[in-house]
């Protein structure tokens, strides 16, 4: 072998080259190191800067390379063949390592791929960027790809490579702006980072991968490499036969669940996903909930956050354990006949060093400009929605929960601030739009293509806008002009309704209209009704805490609220800890107040609430037209000096109609009469107060006569004992 330089090596790699490369600064390693043809030979050029000798090993002969001038780890020699070899090295201390040489393998990026990406239309995104556990020409490793553009630079580092960025410099794939490197021997659970130099030659802070599929557990912040191949689903008859449990006839009932508090283990320690599969979904099926409905899951840094500022969008937090168990937590779900919907979080991202702000030393994924970049509500970075790259990435996302999850649903978070560009902005702190206005038409384009994308690939899904203005159409098709979600939340009608009965009885006759408002554009729509987390937090108290008098008519008023909101027009969602009243304010840090369930009035409103959705879901015209005018008929909507109001709930032409009354008053109303569409037998099918809920058990014997003769713009009426504080249900007994 050459004892000295030789004039093929010294012109493949000159000593500002072989320096670049001790450095670690040179932009592409590929193009130095591993096999090169050189006037006619193959050499291998080597760099390990814990070696001080190295040899290439092919079969069972050894061929030594020697040192580059300079040394510092860096080798070369000529190697006879064209087929796979091995290194091995030796260390200062006489160690010696055999290892596969990295930048001897091919790309596994494919020109479609590239194309795809360029374009920003790889909806399949996931499966080329990231980490990616494969065998690769045969040999076993991992595959790491990430988008960085601007970068000059890109090394991966971990606990495999001794976090040296000098080790394994990505190759870089040209106009996508992609960078990738499959290293062999790195697999399931390697803890690993990029090392990025920005275009102007500063090492940036070192980040997590955009489309990671594990992280650490926090406060630390690596990536995890996870293999999420290979799951076996057994949900095929739930997947074949959901889009039924999501339309806009079905009766959807959702529990709202933050995982790190809805339950906790001995010494405080989270509920793992596994325990989950048989708890939580045992739990909410015996409740009689149609779906749950989990707070973010996305990988996030601070528990503070809920998980709505997430930094691994693709990575399900493992703080209640890996990809697989999540799974685990779907499949029990679906095989109990009960949907999954995550809360999804693509209006913004924090500015957590590690995460995607400024990720190649540029405004790569938020704006530049914090006029239209920067929440200053939150601190947090905002989506770049017209790059196309940045949009690709999030469609992507949402179809990477609903392909390789099975999740059934997206409630997507903070749709307002999404909309409208000066949202929660003064005059001069935002950016009009090319027409001089608020609206935000790249984000309204981005949900538009995010939607299509979703019912595109997988139609029994659904999607749901938490929106908090009158944006129109938000749950209308985009051909029909709208923004193509399923549901949206119906935050009027919680505000409004949560108000009024948050005012003493007494008073409610001059609030009347907070509870009737909503009827008028209740089937504008298609509207859930949510009580959610953000209802019990921030001084806010429970719901319990938010109904007036002592503990009996705080229960009370919660049980006749309940009935209303069930009885009421829209899907219902309720969060955690108020189907049985919680007293105190959620605390994510804590589990919610099972303690409450000693108390037989809190137990008598977890009785209800299942009651509730029970009746619910088995009586059509309580859910068939929740999103159709015909289906509701004002009874009693003006009587605010009694605070009742009566309604008639319509299905199908075969299905029985449901007479709801409330009396949202401490009085008795013995004898309060009231228009029904026949004469003849009615029943009680539910009565908030009776004895079973914590109630007085006062009522109609559970049974009245209609009697002919029009009122309310009925034909027949009956009258009827309505208790103090409580919802009635009435349907033909026939």
């Amino acid at each position: 072998m050459p004892t000295g330089p030789d004039s093929a090596l010294t012109a493949h790699l000159p000593e500002r080259v072989a320096e670049a490369i001790r450095a670690g600064t040179h932009p592409d390693c590929f193009a130095v190191l591993g096999p090169h043809v050189l006037e006619g030979r193959r050499w291998i050029v080597a760099f390990d800067p814990g070696a001080v000798a190295m040899a290439a090993l092919i079969g069972r002969e050894s061929v030594a390379l020697y040192p580059v001038a300079g040394g510092g780890g860096l080798f070369a020699g000529p190697v006879p063949g064209d087929g796979a070899y091995l290194l091995q090295g030796t260390g200062p201390d006489g160690a010696v390592w055999v290892m596969e040489d990295p930048y001897r393998f091919a790309p596994v990026l494919g020109e479609i791929d590239e194309y795809l990406i360029g374009e920003g239309t790889h909806h399949a995104l996931w499966r080329v960027l990231g980490a990616h556990v494969r065998v690769h020409e045969g040999v076993a490793g991992t595959h790491f790809a990430v988008w960085a553009p601007n970068a000059r630079r890109v090394a991966v580092v971990g606990d495999f490579n001794g976090w040296d960025a000098r080790r394994h410099v990505l190759r870089p794939r040209g106009a996508t702006g992609v960078w990738e490197m499959f290293l062999p021997g790195v697999g399931e659970g390697a803890a690993y980072k990029y090392a990025i130099t920005g275009a102007g030659g500063a090492a940036l802070p070192l980040k997590a991968d955009p489309v990671g599929f594990g992280s650490q557990h926090p406060p630390e912040n690596a990536s995890v490499v996870r293999d999420i191949a290979g799951y076996g689903w057994r949900d095929g008859d739930w997947m074949d036969s959901r889009a039924g449990a999501h339309a806009r006839t079905a009766p959807i009932s959702i529990y709202e669940v933050h995982l790190g508090s809805w339950r906790r283990k001995a010494e405080g320690r989270r509920i793992s996903y596994r325990e989950a599969a048989e708890e939580l979904v045992g739990y909410a099926v015996e409740m009689g909930f149609t779906h749950l409905e989990l707070l973010p899951i996305s990988e996030y840094p601070f528990d503070g956050s809920w998980g709505y500022q997430p930094v691994g969008l693709y990575a399900p937090t493992i703080r209640h354990g890996p990809p697989h168990e999540f799974r685990d937590l779907v499949d029990a779900a679906h095989l109990a006949g009960l949907g999954v919907i995550l809360d999804w979080v693509p209006g913004h991202f924090p500015t957590d060093a590690h995460g995607l702000g400024r990720f190649d030393g540029t405004a790569l994924y938020e704006h530049a400009d914090p006029k239209e970049g920067f929440h200053r509500d939150w601190n947090t970075l905002i989506y770049n929605y017209g790059r196309r790259e940045v949009r690709n990435y999030l469609i992507a996302n949402a179809l990477y929960w609903l392909e390789e999850y099975h999740v059934d649903g997206l409630r997507v978070d903070a749709v307002a601030s999404m909309l409208y560009r000066d949202y929660s902005r003064e005059p001069g702190q935002w950016v009009p739009n090319k027409n001089g206005g608020n609206e935000n038409y790249e984000a309204v384009d981005f949900l538009r293509a995010m939607n299509v994308a979703a019912y595109g690939a997988h139609p029994g899904v659904m999607t749901v806008a938490e929106e908090s203005t009158s944006y129109p159409k938000v749950s209308a098709p985009v051909h029909d002009g709208g923004l193509g979600f399923g549901f949206k939340w119906n935050m009027g009608w919680m505000n409004d309704t949560l108000r009024y009965m948050a005012e003493d009885p007494v008073n409610r006759k001059y609030h009347h209209d907070k509870v009737t408002f909503g009827l008028h554009y209740a089937f504008s729509e298609n509207f859930v009704l949510p009580i959610s987390h953000d209802e019990v937090v921030h001084g806010k108290g429970s719901m319990y805490t938010r109904m007036p008098g002592d503990h009996a008519t705080k229960l009370a008023n919660l049980r006749a609220y309940y009935g209303f909101m069930w009885g009421h027009p829209g899907k219902k969602l309720l969060f955690m800890g108020q189907e049985f009243g919680q007293v105190a304010e959620w605390n994510h840090d804590a589990e919610i107040g099972w303690h409450h369930l000693d108390d037989p009035g809190h137990k008598g409103v977890q009785r209800l609430v299942r009651d509730l959705n029970t009746l619910y879901r088995g009586t059509p015209a309580l859910h068939v037209k929740d999103a159709e005018a015909d289906g509701f008929d004002w009874l009693v909507g003006g009587d605010a000096d009694h605070s009742v109001i009566a309604w008639l709930r319509r299905g199908g032409a075969a299905d029985k109609p449901v007479v709801m009354l409330t009396n949202f008053t401490p009085v008795e109303r013995p004898a309060y009469r009231i228009g029904l569409p026949h004469a003849g037998a009615w029943r009680e099918a539910l009565n908030t107060d009776a004895g079973l809920y914590g109630g007085g058990n006062r009522g109609n014997m559970g049974r009245i006569v209609a009697e002919d003769g029009a009122s309310h713009g009925q034909p027949a009426s009956a009258g009827l004992y309505l208790a103090p504080l409580s919802t009635l249900f009435l349907i033909p007994d026939d």
